[in-house]
């Protein structure tokens, strides 16, 4: 199960009495906070949504009883704890006696910001485990599930322009939906996308830099390349050619070749273990 596991899990209503929602990236679990609040009218959260964070020092008994207080208006109250990493081990244990027990009127959701401890795993066995984690064929569904949340419509068109343009880093492609609210529309096509992108990017997109270097044109590669380097960090750029060369029709050899420059250029960068490491790939692009 994945983020695509939560989503689903979002429509049904959140049926189970308890989930533990896990992640590595903080914004995905910021994200997750915020679609569970959004399934409650805004009207009735003072009554059915208690957010805590175990930072605050909240005693679990007393989120123990407010999961088993019976809500005022009628419905289901939840009850979300953060950084549910941080309870201790007598914590862990009120809770698991808590879900072996729940309240049918109550969902407790807890948000773990690392992977889950192998002892609270076993002790909270009665929550739903999800681990918050975007694998890269999933990346169009969640696009499309985050652009809806902010009112926007995206064709498959529209999110395949997306990936490749900026690459499939998650953090940067939430980013980028969020600054589509600004385009003025509902609805967006890859045409729209590109003229957003494009009119921040010189003129020109991570499309044109790979048609230039499939042409052998080095000139017009380090043309566009000089441009997309003033608005993109080179982390960026070099995810969106690694997700670029992955979908060429090459054979496995050239793409073997392909991939071990761009895993060099990723150490170079991530270690500062050269000068200039983007431009060093790109003329050895340039002559395979």
């Amino acid at each position: 199960m994945s983020i695509k596991g939560f989503f689903e899990e979002l429509k049904k209503g959140l049926k189970a009495p308890a989930y533990l929602l896990y992640s590595g990236e903080k914004f995905l679990l910021k994200e997750a906070l915020f679609s569970i609040k959004n399934t409650i009218p805004e009207t009735e959260r003072d009554f059915l949504f208690n957010v805590f964070d175990t930072e605050d020092a909240v005693p679990v008994e007393q989120i123990v009883d407010i999961l088993y207080t019976v809500p005022f208006i009628g419905g289901r109250k939840i009850v979300v704890v953060e950084n549910s990493q941080k309870f201790s081990d007598s914590d862990i244990k009120k809770l698991a006696r808590y879900i072996s027990e729940p309240s049918p009127d109550s969902v407790l959701v807890l948000l773990n910001s690392s992977n889950v401890k192998k002892s609270h795993r076993e002790a909270l066995k009665g929550a739903k485990l999800i681990p918050l984690e975007i694998r890269e064929k999933e990346l169009p569904f969640w696009i499309k599930e985050k652009a809806s949340r902010k009112g926007l419509i995206l064709t498959a068109d529209a999110v395949e322009y997306l990936i490749g343009t900026v690459g499939p880093d998650a953090g940067v492609l939430s980013s980028e939906v969020e600054k589509l609210t600004l385009a003025g529309k509902k609805t967006l096509d890859a045409d729209d996308i590109r003229e957003i992108v494009k009119g921040s990017g010189g003129g020109y997109d991570v499309f044109d830099l790979i048609d230039a270097l499939k042409r052998k044109n080095a000139e017009m590669v380090f043309r566009i390349y000089k441009t997309l380097s003033e608005t993109q960090e080179p982390s960026l750029l070099l995810g969106a050619l690694n997700w670029h060369y992955g979908r060429l029709p090459e054979s496995w050899k050239e793409k073997t070749k392909v991939f071990a420059l761009l895993n060099e250029a990723d150490i170079m960068i991530k270690s500062s273990g050269g000068a200039f490491p983007l431009e060093y790939l790109l003329v050895r692009l340039l002559q395979l």
